[in-house]
């Protein structure tokens, strides 16, 4: 009889809990983002002719990510070398990568890194890279522990990043304008009026190469927009996320920070090494801190390993091995460099290749802007409508914003590509 009315008892208790409702019932879908949305579209798009050119990743002329043969070389010489082992590294990640990825940033001669008042923090990735230094500005930016923004981003800029700086507890997240649609190129005076009314002490990011347009500021640009951001009291936070593959040279791409740090501006910069090093899914960030004076250097250190351990504790290290390992030896940073120049240069090639495919169609409105931009990111210029044209009549996948990546345009797929962007653009199927 006891075992009877255990037995009832238990069966109740399991009943209670399978009709107790979950504590995340009211939880909501949370809405895809723009890249998300494309690429499921694209994945359950069953048409043979379908092509996908809203992807981040440099892919090679067979439409796959790109890995050097070297840097793969590079990796299995690493992966069986039985010294170095698996040690935790310390929460800014390995020492050389960081002073290589610093040098390659700011260059070797840099009064940031001679006067001693650079910080450099290899990350979980870009997009941890920009979480910390917003972390950072949240709980220390101009001494406020509860600092709240306001945060300004670029017009087209990529969708996350406002998640992220609003996840780190800056909710107030604003645009100033930076594409120009009808010129096809960056709206200078509508950004320089933007940042002129924006608050002082306003955080400002800026792309220092490969915006999501692929339109990046002329040196003459940064001249006015660094005199402007010193006299409104604004701080620049920089992004780097395909360093190296707009100009073939990381340095090059790079000059924006070196000019901003040689006017004595305080800033951070988040870079990514996957693009430039074909180390997809290794998450190699890096967050560079340039500080106006060297004696508050270690208090700083001090509060972002904090920030660290609450967020990830230590970084993964064989891709940031990698990378350290070729910075550092001359030899192999040569070869690096050549293949990276390879990669810009295929992007330039597919930018006149597009150009010149669309002249000769007669495609309506001016194409040279894109030759003009560099990088493997660019704006077509396309509205909403003719997006979606784009994909559910032609299968092709841009961006909702019109944005598209050069690198996924190859050989095969160029022909039917600048025809549907043709079609799309003039409403005049070709047969």
């Amino acid at each position: 009889m006891q075992s009877r009315r255990a037995s009832r008892a238990g069966a109740l208790k399991h009943s209670e809990k399978i009709t107790k409702p979950s504590v995340f019932v009211d939880t909501h879908a949370a809405a895809s983002n723009q890249e998300a949305k494309s690429l499921f579209a694209f994945k359950t798009d069953d048409d043979v002719r379908k092509v996908y050119l809203a992807g981040r990743e440099y892919l090679n002329e067979q439409g796959q990510p790109y890995v050097s043969p070297f840097i793969g070389k590079i990796k299995r010489r690493l992966s069986s070398d039985q010294t170095l082992g698996s040690p935790h590294p310390s929460s800014f990640g390995l020492a050389e990568f960081n002073h290589r990825a610093t040098e390659a940033v700011l260059g070797k001669k840099s009064s940031a890194i001679v006067e001693n008042r650079v910080l450099g923090i290899q990350t979980v990735g870009f997009t941890g890279a920009v979480r910390l230094g917003a972390e950072l500005l949240r709980h220390w930016y101009n001494g406020d522990t509860a600092c709240q923004g306001p945060v300004y981003l670029s017009s087209h800029c990529d969708d996350s990043l406002a998640g992220v700086f609003q996840a780190a507890g800056m909710p107030d997240v604003r645009q100033y304008r930076y594409w120009d649609a009808g010129r096809r190129g960056v709206c200078v005076d509508g950004l320089l009026q933007d940042l002129e009314t924006a608050p002082e002490r306003s955080v400002v990011v800026l792309s220092a190469s490969a915006h999501p347009t692929g339109a990046d500021l002329s040196r003459e640009h940064w001249a006015l927009i660094a005199r402007l951001m010193m006299r409104r009291q604004l701080f620049p936070f920089m992004l780097l996320p395909v360093a190296g593959l707009c100009h073939g040279e990381l340095e090059r791409d790079a000059w924006p920070v070196q000019y901003c740090q040689s006017l004595g501006m305080e800033l951070l910069c988040a870079q990514s090494f996957s693009h430039c090093f074909g180390l997809y899914g290794e998450h190699v960030g890096h967050l560079l801190c340039v500080l106006r004076q060297s004696s508050v250097l270690l208090a700083v250190r001090s509060q972002t390993e904090r920030l660290i351990n609450a967020l990830w504790a230590q970084p993964p290290v064989g891709g940031a091995r990698i990378v350290a390992t070729v910075l550092s030896n001359p030899a192999h940073r040569a070869e690096w460099q050549e293949g990276v120049w390879h990669m810009a240069a295929r992007c330039m090639l597919v930018r006149e290749r597009l150009r010149e495919k669309l002249r000769l169609l007669g495609t309506p409105g001016c194409w040279d802007h894109l030759t003009q931009q560099t990088g493997p990111y660019c704006c077509t210029g396309l509205n909403v409508e003719q997006v979606e044209y784009l994909s559910k009549r032609k299968h092709v996948y841009v961006l909702p914003n019109g944005c598209l990546n050069v690198s996924a345009v190859n050989s095969c797929n160029l022909d039917y590509v600048t025809e549907a962007l043709h079609e799309a653009l003039s409403a005049e199927p070709l047969s």
